[in-house]
Parts: structure tokens; sequence; C-alpha cells
């Protein structure tokens, strides 16, 4: 397995656990019956637990194009330092970004979105060149 495939591999494991701690937020912070529900009122949310849920849709949706082009670069067996630095760029932007958006740091979330944006365009740059 490339490291490519790795940090793919990783960020999609992580992605697909981050709404555990949101959503037990929401079940403490409410009755168990209206968390599954459909509630007439709006369900309430640590702070914490919305950035984190807001967080977890971003990471959702750049996740599908890191995997595609990921993906695109291994059946072209497109494999070098740029685009191993590139997956990396990408799974620790996403990372910090998701601890940035939880803890409210407000000028490294938009950091650490460029970084793993940066990452994103290496390897597309590098598919396409």
């Amino acid at each position: 397995m490339t490291p490519e495939l790795k940090y793919l591999t990783w960020i999609s494991i992580i992605t697909a656990l981050m709404w555990i701690p949101y959503v037990l937020n929401l079940i403490t912070r409410n009755k168990l019956s209206d968390a599954v529900g459909y509630p007439d009122t709006p369900l309430i949310m640590s702070p914490w637990a919305e950035r984190m849920k807001k967080a977890h849709y971003n990471s959702i949706e750049n996740l599908v194009v890191f995997a595609v082009l990921v993906l695109v670069a291994q059946a072209l067996e497109l494999s070098n330092n740029a685009t191993v630095s590139a997956a990396a760029a990408y799974f620790w932007g996403r990372l910090v970004h998701l601890g940035a958006c939880t803890w409210g740091v407000a000028w490294v979330r938009p950091l650490a979105f460029a970084v793993a944006w940066g990452g994103l365009l290496c390897i597309a740059w590098q598919i396409l060149k």
C-alpha cells in the first residue's frame, strides 16, 4: 500500500468516527427520544459540538475530492515525493482543522484548511502535468 492510500485510509476512518462526540453531546444535553426523533423545538448542543459537526460536514465534502485524486493517482501508478507530501499535508491539515474548529481557534482553522486544500491542488497538479 502506498503512503497516499494509507493517508486516505486513516483520514477516512477518522472522518467516519467524527460524529460520535457531537452525537453523544446531543444525547446528554437532550432527551434521548428527542435526540433520535424529530422534536418540534431545536435540540441543544454545546458550542464545541456545533463546531465539530460543521467540521465533520466540511471533512466529508473534502474527503470526496481527496479520495478521487488519490485513487486516480494510484490508477496512473503515480506516487512520488510530491504526492506523498501532499497526502500528508492533507491528512495533518484536516486533523488540525478538526481540532481548531472544535476548540474554536480562530486563525488556525482557515490556515489548516488552506494546507489541506494545497495538498489537494498538489496531487491534482501531479496528475495533470
